[in-house]
């Protein structure tokens, strides 16, 4: 798997995912937030299987 998801790319994963997780706890209390695991899987990763598809990638230019 190579790197396809940049910094701020992977700040807004991990921020979203964990809102999205606070939903199992307070606000409404459903099981839809473990939708979040997603966004946080895709940033621990830095890979989202998506972006290959979309020809995408966040991740800066490596210089050699």
């Amino acid at each position: 798997m190579k790197k396809n998801v940049g910094g701020i790319d992977r700040i807004a994963r991990i921020i979203l995912g964990l809102g999205l997780l606070s939903l199992t706890l307070i606000g409404p209390k459903t099981l839809w937030g473990l939708v979040g695991l997603v966004p946080l899987l895709t940033a621990t990763f830095s890979f989202c299987p998506f972006y290959p598809i979309l020809g995408m990638s966040t991740c800066p230019i490596e210089k050699k």
